[in-house]
């Protein structure tokens, strides 16, 4: 009987550690958790093995990868391996027109790629609604993290053909840097010659590197579980699924909701994801900065998303001509890359308009910044910073909403209830009858607003106390997350991405 019940189990387990699309391998789950612990424990006993150490990661990255994706784990070996020769093709190669060839090439693979998983579909249908074909979608299975894999792997060709990095010779070095797991789902896009570098020296994990890391973790797994999605299973899907059955404040304390929601999901990601390669001895760059803080869309563009954001301007404003042109042809190029940042997201005419509707607010941004609206008494003061940040997320706001409406239609009708049904007398039964939405929406947006300085005091606070307390925070916001976690496992926005 026990042996027939230990059977059960082991083909229990067996199952959780196969791939199934409803159960990716995810920081926010308890089998990420065991197997990361694992993994880690391996990783430190073999830190100053570097070829076994590396081949463990890899082998543990493509696992991770495999949950997602199933086979196309494979694909992304395949990518890298392409990469890799590209790569150094190029560094024999002496001739600009030559170089330049092997950057098409690369570029014709991976957008290839990139069009064919996200967007046949939605062309194939498009084509058939203006001929009047009939259309049948294909079924076409979406790696998961695909727009970034192509875009850390064009980064890398780029680099190499303007001499800003060098072909990367160790092949393992250039997996490892591909195939890493913490960015590899939903970001922050790391490039190669921002990882490389520190593949290629001794690894180095010191005290203040890993307290950084919990400290981020611990915060991601707050923001994702706790704040965004709660909210988003018990309030936000319900207004943007039928707006018209809610009054027009409830529409807007779901378009509130769905703000701050998608930013504690996405930038509770990439805080995880930066802290678990700190404790794996390796520094991403920053991928948000407080963006409801920024006064103008510009800036806000500078703190949201901000290897992407970077990554637009780098491999597309710039070579576009950036603002080194003519006014018209600096707005076109502002406006035309966030259109094609929008169409990034996915195949639907709803990103399209939220990248137009983000470019738009970008050129008007440029076309009035030198126009002094404010008295020349009030400029820079407290009070005109508070009115540019009110103003900056409101059109935020406006644009998230576009982002999660799943049609025009409902676009429309959320904004027709908040303007022409906004019944204010619901606000009392509102509060009372969602006293937790509105304490975890009031609790991320201030998290979001505290002063930026108190993260370092935070991390410092953190490293001054002993490790068994250290331990036991970590065990209790591991708790918290398990308590407030919902019944059925809530996917990061951006892993579809």
């Amino acid at each position: 009987m026990l042996s027939f019940i230990d059977s059960i189990n082991i083909s229990e387990i067996g199952k959780q550690l196969l791939y199934n699309p409803q159960q990716p391998l995810l920081f926010n789950t308890g089998l990420f958790l065991l197997l990361f612990a694992a993994f880690y424990g391996i990783y430190y006993l073999l830190r100053n093995v570097r070829v076994l150490r590396m081949g463990v990661t890899i082998l543990f990255s493509l696992y991770f990868y495999y949950k997602s994706s199933a086979e196309c784990c494979l694909l992304l070996l395949a990518i890298c391996g392409i990469d890799y020769l590209l790569g150094n093709l190029m560094g024999m190669l002496s001739t600009r027109r030559a170089r330049l060839g092997v950057v098409v090439a690369s570029l014709l693979l991976n957008l290839g790629l990139l069009i064919y998983f996200k967007y046949f579909n939605l062309l194939l249908s498009t084509w058939a609604s203006m001929s009047g074909a009939d259309f049948e979608p294909l079924s076409i299975i979406l790696p998961a993290g695909i727009s970034f894999i192509t875009f850390r792997s064009i980064s890398y060709i780029i680099d190499v053909y303007r001499g800003d990095t060098l072909p990367e010779r160790n092949i393992l070095n250039y997996i490892f840097a591909l195939t890493f797991f913490s960015p590899l789902l939903a970001g922050p896009v790391v490039r190669a010659r921002d990882l490389l570098p520190q593949i290629r020296k001794p690894l180095s994990i010191t005290n203040a590197m890993v307290n950084e890391g919990f400290i981020l973790i611990m915060c991601g797994l707050i923001k994702k579980v706790v704040v965004a999605d709660y909210i988003s299973c018990n309030f936000v899907n319900r207004i943007f699924d039928n707006p018209a059955l809610y009054s027009g404040f409830e529409n807007l304390m779901g378009c509130f909701g769905f703000t701050i929601q998608i930013y504690c999901d996405f930038s509770g990601y990439s805080d995880m994801a930066i802290g678990l390669a700190l404790l794996l001895g390796y520094r991403f760059k920053q991928n948000f900065d407080a963006p409801f803080k920024a006064q103008n869309p510009s800036e806000f563009w500078r703190r949201w998303h901000i290897s992407l954001s970077t990554w637009l301007r780098d491999y597309l404003y710039f070579p576009l001509g950036g603002s080194r042109c003519s006014k018209l042809r600096t707005y076109f190029n502002n406006f035309i890359t966030m259109v094609l940042g929008g169409l990034w997201h996915g195949a639907s005419w709803m990103y399209l308009l939220w990248g137009a509707y983000q470019g738009l607010l970008l050129v008007l941004h440029k076309m009035v910044k030198s126009i002094h609206i404010a008295p020349a008494f009030l400029r820079g003061t407290l009070a005109a910073r508070i009115f540019n940040i009110c103003i900056t997320m409101a059109l935020s706001l406006v644009g998230f909403v576009i982002f999660r409406a799943d049609s025009i239609e409902k676009l429309s009708v959320i904004f027709e209830q908040i303007f022409c049904n906004f019944h204010a007398s619901v606000i009392g039964q509102f509060v009372a009858g969602y006293p937790l939405i509105v304490v975890a929406i009031v609790a991320g947006y201030v998290m979001h607003y505290l002063p930026t300085s108190w993260n370092s005091r935070v991390v410092t606070l953190y490293g001054s106390m002993p490790a068994v307390v250290r331990g036991l925070i970590l065990a209790l916001v591991i708790f918290i997350a398990i308590q407030a976690r919902s019944s059925d496992l809530v996917p990061f926005i951006y892993l579809q991405y």
